[in-house]
């Protein structure tokens, strides 16, 4: 009974550890923001390379430019001294006068000094051109170094820019696998719970600024649902993936592209699996309802009153999908089978794709 005491007393009391199950939604939490968060870095750092890149090609071509305007100068500096040494020359053979002077010119002092007197001033002439010249190719050399010395310098920063990018788009790459891993195991489960992104959203809009935001919305309260996309299938296509037409409208996008709300309206469905995965069906005034799907998460729960351009879920690639991507229907009713074509209905909203 001591030794029992004893081994009680110095042992650590267990702690229950959470099961997978209670940690996966916070998993799933912190793999999205951690998309969205390196998506919009990877964003900014590629813009920031490619200014980098415009200018550093225009310093590139200033001091090629610089270079041929150099040689040039050196072409006139030599040829303004060929120039003036030919005239020395001239002057030396002939005491400072000028070897044309005929027979008549000698029995004419006046004439040799008006003679004289012109050759003296273009001499002047060419010291001053060729002093100005030689002022103007220095001034060319020191700003081609100039110039070249920030192009040496520029050059590097776009590699250091471009080495940042290239570790941020394989961070968001590795990230986005895992969410889409993640989103899978949801659907598989039949627990896709909205994702909290702790104020993500806020942040992201904050920095877009007001005249954005208004922006986004056109004047009778309609919006994209997404910032950035390129269009693929369209309504009333035919293919191998339905087993009809193609009841919506496809925006492809990388997993984990943040999904906006149309319209203000009510969360009423988060669906969980079928052909749709994961998908969340809004309801709007008129009788009309949203449904997007494909996401690899909500992000609101059933119930819940949102804005126009609010952030509804992220896009992704579950359910009958064979690439990330968010499929957006307009439908009269909240059931399938009533669609109509969300590209023409956004379209009369005042909003174009």
């Amino acid at each position: 009974m001591a030794l029992c005491a004893l081994w009680m007393a110095v042992s650590p009391v267990p702690v229950p550890q959470p099961s997978a199950a209670f940690r996966a939604p916070e998993r799933l939490a912190r793999v999205s923001s951690e998309v969205v968060r390196l998506a919009r870095e990877a964003g900014r750092a590629a813009q920031r390379y490619e200014r980098g890149l415009r200018t550093a090609g225009h310093h590139r071509s200033e001091v090629r430019r610089l270079g041929r305007e150099l040689d040039g100068q050196r072409i006139v500096s030599v040829a303004l001294r060929q120039d003036a040494g030919a005239a020395a020359r001239a002057q030396y053979r002939t005491a400072g006068f000028t070897a044309l002077g005929s027979t008549a010119l000698a029995e004419d002092p006046v004439g040799l000094l008006e003679l004289q007197w012109g050759e003296t001033d273009r001499r002047e002439r060419l010291a001053r051109m060729l002093i100005q010249a030689d002022s103007r190719r220095r001034a060319l050399a020191d700003e081609e170094m100039t110039t070249a010395d920030s192009y040496t310098a520029l050059d590097a920063d776009v590699n250091r820019m471009r080495g940042e990018k290239a570790a941020l788009e394989q961070q968001l790459s590795k990230a986005r696998g895992e969410l889409n891993s993640m989103a899978e195991a949801s659907v598989r489960s039949g627990r896709c719970t909205p994702v909290d992104l702790d104020g993500l959203q806020s942040e992201v809009q904050d920095n877009q600024g007001p005249a954005g935001r208004a922006a986004a919305v056109s004047p009778s309260g309609w919006t994209r649902p997404l910032l950035s996309y390129q269009l693929t299938a369209g309504f009333g296509g035919t293919g191998t993936h339905w087993s009809g037409t193609h009841t919506g409208q496809d925006f492809a996008v990388p997993t984990g592209t943040p999904v906006r709300a149309v319209g203000a309206g009510t969360v009423i469905t988060i669906g969980c699996g079928g052909p749709f995965g994961i998908s969340v069906v809004l309801r709007h005034d008129g009788g009309w309802y949203s449904l997007y799907a494909h996401l690899s998460a909500p992000l609101l729960p059933q119930g819940r009153q949102v804005r126009a351009g609010e952030w509804i879920g992220l896009s992704g690639t579950t359910g009958n999908s064979t690439g990330p991507h968010l499929h957006l229907e307009i439908r009269k009713s909240a059931e399938f089978g009533s669609a109509v074509d969300p590209v023409g209905w956004l379209r009369t909203r005042g909003v174009d794709l």
